[in-house]
């Protein structure tokens, strides 16, 4: 017999991602036999650059192998805030940008706290302020506003129990990239609110496909609220390696830095040697990578919007298309994007992520940051499902 569990109350209803599931399960019917595509993470299929690893390799050596400062090495820190501009003392360095986020929601909120979020949105984000005691105010921010927030909509779900602002741009999973002007209009509004503090996530600024402007720049009078989040793992490609940072004023960072030295103290010796080589090196590589994903958007942008039943826009950042299929979804009979996601997974073999895992329902998100090959066949297969019989 085994002791009755019961869940914490901050964790009960929470499960492990939708997207983490998909990949899963399609990683089981690959295991059994089936021929699965899938289509579903958001991972480079580029390889960390030679140097990194070679740097990282080089730090375990040289025996930098042991704790770190808890925000950080001091040569990483300094590194990141060169690059924004700021002092090493409003950075802090963290086991991914997810870890950022929950440090930053742990420090901050108290119960019923509530954090406005545009959606679509990365689905951990709902997730991470749940179970910080927050409460998600969602927004949704359908494909006819370009998946953006507009001031109007962001002054309506403003309240006295306000604490946070959550923006991500560029986008997972829209692919939306909010312009200077835009980010403007929204600090307008949140200059007359001066309790309410901005998540700027902006993972994949590398990857956009048009003018990018951070939050900080556009909202300059802003910044002394502001925390903006990035790291190493899209734009060079070192998922694995687990570095992400966050850029804030210091009160801020301190407490982060609380939460983050009761949880996991600093992050991993070897991994922040390799993001310093990162950001040190050679940076035309960012150039040559964000072509090709440009390409390849070009492509499924075009492939999808070929298949009847699908409306694809095309994304201008990330590299992720997140087409509404709610036509293809009557076709073929299923009342939910999820049924239908996993209709494709079963019956044709290809797996991507319904709309509801970010907030917003009737749409999919298929990742291109898949080998050309993949592509063509998870595209063959969509298509081939959806062919009018």
């Amino acid at each position: 017999m085994t002791a009755d569990f019961t869940r914490a109350d901050r964790i009960r209803g929470l499960d492990v991602s939708e997207i983490v599931q998909i990949s899963e399960e399609a990683a089981a019917l690959k295991a059994a036999g089936r021929d699965v595509v899938s289509l579903s993470t958001g991972e480079p299929d580029f390889p960390t650059p030679a140097h990194v690893i070679d740097a990282a390799h080089q730090a375990a050596l040289q025996g930098q192998t042991r704790y770190t400062a808890n925000s950080g090495t001091p040569a990483l820190r300094a590194a990141i805030a060169a690059d924004a501009g700021v002092t090493a003392a409003e950075v802090i360095v963290s086991t991914g940008a997810k870890q950022v986020i929950a440090n930053a929601m742990l420090a901050t909120l108290n119960p019923g706290d509530e954090v406005v979020m545009p959606a679509p949105f990365w689905t951990s984000y709902a997730d991470i302020v749940s179970m910080a005691g927050g409460r998600p105010i969602v927004i949704p921010c359908p494909m006819e506003t370009g998946f953006k927030l507009s001031p109007a909509a962001l002054e309506a779900a403003i309240t006295p129990r306000t604490r946070w602002l959550m923006l991500n741009s560029p986008s997972n999973p829209s692919g939306a990239v909010y312009s200077a002007a835009e980010l403007h209009a929204l600090a307008e509004v949140l200059a007359r609110h001066p309790d309410i503090w901005v998540l700027s996530d902006e993972i994949y600024r590398h990857l956009a496909y048009v003018p990018f402007t951070p939050f900080t720049t556009a909202a300059p009078d802003l910044r002394d609220r502001t925390l903006t989040v990035d790291g190493v793992s899209k734009a060079y490609a070192m998922t694995g390696w687990r570095i992400g940072w966050g850029i804030g004023p210091k009160v801020l960072i301190g407490a982060m830095g609380t939460v983050q030295g009761q949880v996991t103290s600093g992050a991993s010796s070897v991994s922040q040697a390799a993001a310093l080589a990162a950001l040190d090196g050679d940076q035309s590589l960012l150039a040559t990578r964000r072509a090709d994903w440009q390409a390849r958007r070009d492509r499924v942008v075009s492939a999808l919007n070929a298949i009847p039943g699908i409306d694809c826009p095309t994304t201008h950042g990330a590299f992720y298309v997140f087409p509404r299929i709610t036509a293809a979804m009557a076709a073929t009979g299923h009342p939910t994007d999820a049924d239908f996601c996993r209709w494709l997974l079963h019956d044709h073999g290809v797996a991507l992520v319904p709309g509801r895992a970010f907030g917003l329902p009737g749409h999919l998100r298929l990742s291109f940051a898949y080998s050309d090959a993949d592509l063509t066949r998870g595209l063959s297969r969509i298509a081939a499902a959806l062919e009018p019989r």
